[in-house]
C-alpha cells in the first residue's frame, strides 16, 4: 500500500506542473508516445466506439433477451424474475468455469475479488479452492469477460449461479449442482448462456430491437460528421472496420449522421487550452465556431469513409482472416468472386485480412491508428500481430475520473494512515526485539480501501483493486497507445499533436524524492581512483596494437530513441543542422 500511496503523491505533484490542462474528460491518456503528424490512416470499429450504446437500457435489453432464451432451452421460469442491476458488473473478470465464481485477477492470475453468485467470498475460503490465491489463464477453464457486450453475461452468471446454489431443490457441489438425478455443473450453466449470448446477437432480435428504438439504445453527437470532416481535411484517410453485418451497420450509421445540418454542427463551445497569466492566476477561454452555410443536409454516412469493411470477422482478420467480397449496398448481398482491388470510394466490403487490406489502402503499420473498444478483438491483436498504433476506447472512464476526483478525501486518508504506519517503524532495525502493534491501523487501512473500492460499485474500479492493478488494467497498459472516454476527444487536439507518454516510476523512484542526498559509495575503489584509471595511458601506434577500440566512447549524438515514432531521418536532420550552424 505504501508504494501506491507513494504513487499518488507524486502523481499529484506531476498534475501541478503538467502541460496537459484540457478537462479531465476531455482528455486522451497516454501510455506510449505518439506523433499525430505520422499518422496516415484513422481506422474506427462502430459498436461502442463510432455507435455508444446507452447504458444502462442497453445492457438491460440484451439481458433480458438472453434471459428470455434461456427458459427458452428449459432453464426455470422464475429466473425471469432477475432485473439487470449496472452497479454489480464490471468488465475485464474472469468467469472460472469450474468452481463458477467470477474472479477480478491483476495481470499475473493473482485473485483480487472472488464472488460465487452474489456471495462474495471469504479470504480463507478463496485460499481452499484456490492455493496462494492464484488461477493462471487457461482457456478450457477460464473465460474472459473483456468487452461491454459480456457485461449482461457477466450478470446473468452470477444470477444462475446464485439461483441453483441457494434454492432448496438443488444441492450444492463444488462444481455444480444436483436435483435427483441430474447434475448440472457450472461448465455447462456457462456454455448455454455462451451460446444463448450467441444465438441472441447473431439470430435473435437485439439488433431488430435495437434498430426499432435507435433513439432509446444509441447516443447520438453532432460533433461526429464534423470530426471524420476534421480528419479527412488534415490529409488523412479514414476506415470503417467493423464485425457487424451491412444491414445492421448501414441503420445504425445513418442515425448517427442524418442530421439537417450535415457534416456542420451548430454553434458550440470548444474549450482550448487554460493559460496561466504572470500573477499565477489561471482562466480558461473558449473557443466559439460558427458553422458554414448548411452543406449536405442527410449527407450519405459512406461519403465519410474512404474505406468500409464490415463482417470482419476480427480478431480472424488481423491473422489469417476471410475472403474479401464487395457488398452491394442496395441489398446487402454479396457479389460473387473475391475482390482484388483497388478500394473503391462509397463502396462496401466484407470480410477480407488485415495483410490484403493494408496493402490496398497503401498502409505500412505504425502509420495507422485503429480506435475501437475490444481490448482483444481491437486493440492487443491490432496491435501485437500487425503493429498499428491502437486507441482503446474506455466510456467507464467517466465514472472513474469522477471517483478519482469527487472521492480523493479517501485516497488523502489512505495517505494519512500510510504516513502513521511509516512513523511506527520510524527507528527501529534489525536490533528490535519488539514488535510495534500495527493491527489497528492495518484494520483501518482495509476499511479505508474497501470504501474506496464500493465507491465505484460492487466489484470495485475497472482498473484497480486497493493498490493493485486489475487484469483489464495491465492489458491497456501493455497493449493501448492512447485510451479515453470517447474517440471525440480528439477533436480537442490539433492532428500535429505529439501524445507525450509520461515517467512509469518503479517503486525506488515514486518513494524517493530528488530532493533527498543519497551518497555512492564504490564498491572496489573510490571515485577519485576511478577518475585516475580512466587517464589517457600511453596509446599504442595502429602497427602495435590488435585491438580496434580500447573502451567505449560516450556517444555524442542521440541514440536512445524513447519515442516510438522517431525515426533516422529525424536525428540526421537534426544533426546536420547543427554541423550547419557551426560552419557558418
Amino acid at each position: 500500500m505504501g508504494n501506491f500511496i507513494a504513487a499518488l503523491v507524486h502523481c499529484k505533484k506531476r498534475l501541478t506542473r503538467s502541460r496537459e490542462h484540457r478537462e479531465a474528460h476531455c482528455q486522451i491518456f497516454v501510455n506510449r508516445s505518439l506523433h499525430l503528424e505520422n499518422i496516415r490512416f484513422y481506422g474506427f470499429d462502430m459498436d461502442y466506439t463510432l455507435a455508444e450504446y446507452k447504458s444502462p437500457e442497453y445492457e438491460k435489453l440484451g439481458f433480458d433477451l438472453v434471459k428470455e432464451r434461456m427458459v427458452f432451452i428449459g432453464y426455470p421460469q422464475e429466473i425471469l424474475e432477475f432485473e439487470y442491476d449496472p452497479a454489480f458488473a464490471v468488465r475485464g473478470l474472469w468467469f472460472d468455469a469450474h468452481f463458477g465464481n467470477l474472479l477480478k485477477v491483476d495481470a499475473y492470475g493473482n485473485i483480487l475479488v472472488c464472488v460465487h453468485g452474489f456471495e462474495f467470498v471469504k479470504h480463507s475460503q478463496v485460499y481452499e479452492l484456490y492455493p496462494n490465491k492464484f488461477l493462471p489463464l487457461d482457456e478450457s477453464r477460464v473465460y474472459v469477460l473483456n468487452t461491454l457486450f459480456n457485461l449482461p453475461e457477466t450478470y446473468l452468471l452470477a444470477c444462475l449461479v446464485d439461483f441453483f446454489t441457494n434454492s432448496p431443490q438443488y444441492t450444492k457441489s463444488l462444481t455444480g449442482v444436483k436435483c435427483g438425478e441430474l447434475f448440472m455443473s457450472f461448465k455447462s450453466i456457462f456454455q448455454d448462456v455462451r451460446n444463448a449470448v450467441d444465438w441472441v446477437h447473431l439470430q435473435g432480435d437485439l439488433k431488430k430491437k435495437t434498430t426499432e428504438n435507435l433513439e432509446k439504445y444509441v447516443k447520438k453527437d453532432d460533433r461526429l460528421p464534423m470530426f471524420l470532416t476534421r480528419l479527412r481535411e488534415s490529409g488523412a484517410k479514414t476506415f470503417l472496420l467493423t464485425n457487424s453485418d451491412y444491414n445492421f451497420t448501414d441503420k445504425i450509421m445513418t442515425y448517427l449522421f442524418d442530421f439537417p445540418h450535415g457534416a456542420k454542427v451548430s454553434r458550440y463551445q470548444s474549450p482550448t487550452l487554460t493559460e496561466f497569466t504572470g500573477t499565477g492566476r489561471r482562466f480558461r477561454s473558449y473557443l466559439t465556431v460558427v458553422p458554414k452555410e448548411t452543406e449536405d443536409p442527410h449527407r450519405n454516412w459512406r461519403t465519410y469513409f474512404d474505406t468500409i469493411v464490415v463482417d470482419a470477422r476480427k480478431p480472424l482478420f488481423f491473422g489469417e482472416g476471410t475472403i474479401l467480397r464487395q457488398v452491394d449496398p442496395a441489398t446487402g448481398a454479396l457479389r460473387v468472386g473475391i475482390h482484388t482491388g483497388p478500394f473503391q470510394k462509397e463502396q462496401v466490403y466484407s470480410g477480407g485480412s488485415c495483410d490484403v487490406f493494408t496493402q490496398l489502402i497503401g498502409a505500412k503499420g505504425k502509420d495507422v491508428l485503429y480506435v475501437g473498444d475490444h481490448i482483444f478483438g481491437d486493440i492487443l491483436k491490432s496491435k501485437k500481430i500487425r503493429g498499428w498504433r491502437t486507441f482503446l476506447i474506455v466510456p467507464e472512464l467517466v465514472r472513474e475520473l469522477h471517483v478519482w476526483t469527487d472521492k480523493c478525501q479517501i485516497f488523502d486518508e489512505l495517505q494519512t494512515l500510510d504516513i502513521k504506519l511509516g512513523e511506527m517503524y520510524k527507528n527501529l532495525d534489525s536490533s528490535t526485539k519488539e514488535k510495534p502493534d500495527i493491527s489497528k491501523l492495518r484494520a483501518a487501512i482495509r476499511d479505508v480501501t474497501h470504501k474506496m473500492d464500493m465507491s465505484y460499485g460492487m466489484m470495485g474500479s475497472l482498473f484497480r483493486s486497493g493498490s493493485r492493478q486489475t487484469f483489464f488494467s495491465s492489458q491497456v497498459v501493455r497493449y493501448a497507445d492512447l485510451y479515453a472516454a470517447t474517440h471525440l476527444n480528439l477533436l480537442y487536439y490539433p492532428f500535429s499533436y505529439m501524445f507525450r507518454a509520461p515517467a512509469m516510476l518503479l517503486p525506488h523512484e515514486s518513494t524517493v524524492a530528488h530532493e533527498q542526498r543519497f551518497v555512492l559509495e564504490s564498491r572496489d575503489r573510490s571515485i577519485a581512483e576511478e577518475k585516475e584509471a580512466r587517464k589517457p595511458q600511453r596509446v599504442l601506434e595502429r602497427t602495435h596494437s590488435q585491438i580496434p577500440h580500447v573502451r567505449p566512447e560516450t556517444p555524442l549524438s542521440v541514440t536512445h530513441n524513447h519515442d516510438e515514432d522517431f525515426s533516422d531521418d529525424d536525428s540526421d536532420e537534426k544533426n546536420s543542422l547543427k554541423n550547419g550552424d557551426k560552419t557558418q
